[in-house]
């Protein structure tokens, strides 16, 4: 095989070549130029949330099992005349091919978050920037456990992560066929020109790649749905059919057909009928997977016949030229593009950006991937090919590094703020008023005064604690030492903190929110010579209800058993107090939604049967919902902190509240509604004094919860002595 020839093999997208150059290569398939058509508007078209496409996604399958065709029918061909695979000219080729324009797009990419991004978040997408650029991205967003089908703050690097996945198969492809050449030679001298050996090594490979998916589909999502491990068996499909094409050329003229058409049926059914909730790879990218297989195999038959006669029209081709071009700079559009003009990242912005990213692809095309492609001074020299893309993607690489050094770590500016504090003052009560409820309200008291004087607050305190870069990762101590069971995790540890000789217990449940309040707890234990038990487990209420987990993509079956083995454990127990908390933020992903009646009634029932057990029940209302990520928002209004306080309406809901707290007093608990300690009747500041009240865009800091802790402390006295 030539090394012009090596060129009709690449990764993402079949752009370059002029319809005439392509058709008179040997072998060239104009079917697969259409397919790559279908794949890149299947995914173009899933990101910007047209309906009925909710499993676009499945593009990039189709992807792999392209490129998995034709680098090992490539590889194979050469290693079949010649024993070897000549490495230098083979990743040459690769390197023009991809690195110039993904480090085009990369460059741009970061500059445009430099303009349009939240300082604090910026700094995230340089560093999703840097890997991107080493095509190591995929494993990046697997360690940070990012949900692809599901991220609240996608990064416009994401994308990228196919592109780590296709390097690093073309680094490893080679050297396993030439091993495998290698092993034949040794074992039967002269044999290396037949496929059976190669395909059953694939075929191995496959095997165990697939069953890794299944697996780790099931145990980690994200390592499953980035890393090429588990997807290695998608590109052995292609290599499959590749190493069979002349078994599948024998097919009469009609099965091919059939089976073509069946692969592009299969190809456009699980674009409409999968969807973010599908548990992914696992086996459901078997579908894809093996229509793909179909239509590629079926169409060494039928050419222009069978599904070709769709995809080998001139506008399919035209698509599937631009396809690697669209592919990088559809993603970082729509998520800039609409922040970037001022406009709301509506159906009709969106829409928008899928045209202009379509326009910057044709122009990127015939600027950057062509003249790399088939500049003559390239194509004669593998080590200069290697050297101009090695310095495209450092020169992306240094591009976000220089971004990263050239927008400093986010950090408050304005005079410094006294820090708030709030004591657990004597009860002065009015005479025959319970002390214990005066208690409550001085402590409620305190914090409404301390919360409206955060209002007058004109820019981020430069003593901010913890401070805006510290804030992500400002967790409490039972979020990372094993108390807060993860998704897949059953049981409970001992997490006991206080006095643990006490007779007196307190047991703090619930799901996350429950143990952002921990610190409080704790401090209060100490205090009162309680024993603090913190039992949690991530998306996971106490209450009864049927749930699924969209990280997971089934049914959480894990908190549903989880939950059973807590209330057992309380039964058993007895503690004095039980405190419950949960997210308010369930929607229907999640088989039901917060505050509607199911919620209420599980909510009553469960308060119902820890009483039972001879346990005080208080139950904390919800913290306001700030609407965004709090650090990176205020890194973007270091001198309007108020642009990050919602208004209380929208913060809270106050009907959902009230049903709750019935609920609760109705069946022998007691309520706690907290929104006073975050909210004025207006709005809800997001700092108090010098600290900052929010982690992301939902979780109360450490330092917060243990600012509140004499407000914690006069709620948990109340509950224990009304019993």
């Amino acid at each position: 095989m030539t090394v012009r020839q090596e060129t009709t093999a690449s990764p993402l997208s079949r752009a370059g070549d002029s319809p005439t150059r392509q058709e008179q290569r040997r072998g060239f398939r104009p079917d697969i130029e259409g397919l790559r058509a279908v794949a890149v508007v299947a995914v173009v078209l899933y990101h910007a949330g047209i309906p009925g496409v909710a499993g676009g996604f499945i593009g990039v399958d189709v992807f792999f099992v392209i490129s998995g065709f034709l680098i090992t029918g490539l590889l194979w061909r050469e290693v079949a005349a010649t024993n070897t695979v000549g490495l230098g000219r083979f990743y040459a080729a690769r390197a023009r091919r991809l690195l110039p324009a993904a480090a085009t797009v990369g460059a741009a990419t970061a500059i445009a978050a430099a303009f349009v991004l939240p300082p604090l978040q910026a700094r995230s997408v340089f560093m999703d920037g840097v890997a991107s650029a080493l095509y190591a991205g995929n494993y990046r967003f697997a360690l940070q456990g990012t949900d692809y089908l599901a991220a609240d703050l996608p990064s416009p690097f994401q994308h990228y992560w196919s592109l780590g996945v296709e390097e690093q198969f073309y680094l490893a492809w080679p050297v396993l066929i030439i091993g495998t050449a290698w092993l034949i030679g040794r074992l039967r001298p002269g044999a290396t020109a037949r496929a059976l050996p190669y395909a059953v090594v694939l075929g191995v490979v496959g095997a165990a790649s697939l069953a890794a998916a299944v697996v780790w589909t099931r145990i980690s999502p994200s390592w499953a749905f980035f890393s090429l491990p588990t997807r290695a068996w998608e590109l052995a499909v292609g290599g499959l059919v590749a190493l069979s094409i002349q078994h599948w050329r024998r097919l009469p003229l009609l099965p091919a057909a059939i089976a073509g058409w069946g692969g592009l049926t299969l190809i456009l059914l699980t674009c409409t009928q999968l969807g973010p909730h599908t548990p992914y790879p696992g086996t459901s990218a078997l579908l894809p997977v093996l229509g793909t297989a179909l239509v590629i195999g079926g169409g060494s038959v039928t050419r222009g016949l069978g599904p070709g006669r769709l995809l080998c029209r001139p506008a399919m081709r035209a698509i599937g030229r631009v396809s690697y071009s669209w592919y990088l700079w559809h993603w970082p559009v729509l998520l800039l593009m609409p922040p970037l003009l001022g406009e709301p990242s509506g159906l009709p912005a969106r829409l928008t950006a899928v045209f202009v990213s379509a326009g910057l692809a044709v122009i990127t095309l015939h600027l950057v991937e062509n003249p790399g492609r088939f500049a003559a001074a390239l194509r004669r020299s593998a080590k200069t090919s290697l050297a101009v893309a090695g310095v495209a993607s450092g020169a992306a690489a240094c591009a976000c590094l220089l971004l990263l050094m050239a927008i400093p770590v986010p950090a408050g500016h304005g005079p410094a703020a006294s820090k708030a504090t709030f004591a657990a003052l004597p009860s002065a009560s009015p005479q025959g008023a319970d002390p214990h409820e005066s208690a409550v309200d001085q402590a409620f008291a305190q914090v409404r005064e301390a919360v409206a004087a955060a209002m007058s607050l004109r820019a981020v305190p430069s003593n901010l604690d913890p401070s805006l870069a510290d804030a992500p990762a400002d967790k409490a101590a039972v979020f990372v030492n094993g108390c807060v069971r993860s998704w897949r995790e059953l049981g409970q540890n001992e997490c006991a903190t206080g006095d643990l000789t006490s007779p007196t217990t307190v047991a703090l449940i619930g799901d996350s929110h429950a143990a952002m309040w921990s610190p409080a707890f704790e401090q209060v234990a100490e205090q009162r010579h309680w024993r603090l038990e913190t039992l949690a487990k991530v998306t996971c209420p106490i209450q009864d209800l049927p749930i699924d987990s969209p990280y997971l993509g089934r049914e959480y079956t894990e908190c549903e058993q989880w939950r059973g083995q807590i209330m057992a454990r309380m039964a058993a127990e007895h503690p004095r107090l039980v405190v419950l908390d949960m997210s308010r933020r369930y929607g229907g992903d999640f088989g039901f939604v917060s505050y509607d009646p199911a919620w209420i009634e599980t909510l009553g029932r469960t308060v119902a049967q820890l009483r039972r057990t001879g346990s005080a029940v208080l139950v904390l209302g919800p913290a306001p919902d700030p609407h965004s990520a709090v650090p990176a928002c205020l890194s973007g209004h270091l001198d309007d902190p108020g642009a990050c306080a919602p208004s209380r309406p929208d913060a809270v809901s106050g009907a959902g509240i009230a049903a709750e707290r019935a609920a609760v007093t109705r069946n022998g608990g007691r309520y706690a509604d907290l929104t006073d300690l975050f909210c004025t009747p207006e709005r809800c500041p997001v700092i108090v004094g010098n600290t900052l009240m929010f982690r992301d865009d939902n979780h109360v800091t450490t330092e917060y919860a243990r600012l509140l802790a004499p407000v914690i402390g006069a709620l948990a006295d109340s509950a224990v002595t009304a019993q």
